[in-house]
């Protein structure tokens, strides 16, 4: 077990030195909607799907949330520059709004 602590220990070590802040703001974004998707599961586990159209779109909305924030997160890490040379990280940002504006859209015209 203390492997395991030191281990992680020196995980968030280098995770508070070398993670830039808008990193760092996109993973507790990323953390934010990991809760919010098992919480609605939970709900729907424990109360119900009698509205199913609204538990199936807000569930599609939070992994469809989850999935853009990680590839933002990806193309605006500078470790994968040589991946992505042609996209700035204004570019990365401008997908994910108008990918977000799309997915929502889509998934408040889902509820009826």
């Amino acid at each position: 077990m203390s492997s395991f602590t030191v281990a992680a220990n020196k995980f968030w070590t280098a995770y508070k030195q070398d993670t830039i802040i808008g990193l760092k703001l996109i993973d507790i974004y990323l953390g934010y909607i990991m809760i919010t998707g098992i919480l609605q599961f939970v709900y729907m586990v424990l109360v119900g799907t009698f509205p199913y159209n609204a538990f199936l779109a807000g569930f599609i909305s939070t992994i469809g949330s989850f999935v853009l924030a990680v590839n933002l997160r990806i193309q605006t890490n500078a470790q994968n520059k040589e991946e992505f040379p042609t996209v700035s990280p204004e570019r990365a940002f401008a997908d994910f709004a108008f990918c977000s504006l799309l997915l929502h859209f889509f998934c408040v015209n889902y509820l009826g």
